[in-house]
């Protein structure tokens, strides 16, 4: 099993979603996040001061598939995610060693799958 991790535009978010159940992913988790990499922020004006934003909002996505999956689901998310424009984001696709559904106890690749 592969863990896919996308840090996303917030407003790219549901185009991603829609793009992913396309590709038959039936669940995800996401998480309101905040992160800077070569963008590195930008200034704002609030009450006449000037102040520097260092952590721009993001988004992340975390999906759990099948080895097999893992490079179209990342491929998935690239494309659906792309503006074309610095801070577009990153795909991280890590191992899982295991994985158990609490209801069920299921494991393995039994326990990520939507039932």
């Amino acid at each position: 099993m592969k863990k896919i991790e996308a840090i996303i535009k917030p407003f790219k978010l549901e185009e991603v979603k829609e793009a992913l159940a396309e590709a038959g992913i039936q669940g995800m988790t996401v998480t309101e996040v905040k992160g800077f990499g070569r963008q590195k922020g930008h200034t704002e004006i609030y009450r006449g001061s000037e102040y520097t934003v260092d952590f721009l909002p993001k988004v992340k996505i975390e999906v759990v598939v099948d080895d097999a999956l893992a490079e179209k689901v990342a491929q998935v998310m690239v494309k659906s995610a792309n503006t074309g424009k610095v801070g577009d984001g990153k795909v991280f696709i890590s191992n899982i060693e295991q994985a158990i559904r609490i209801r069920t106890g299921e494991t393995g690749a039994a326990a990520v799958v939507a039932v």
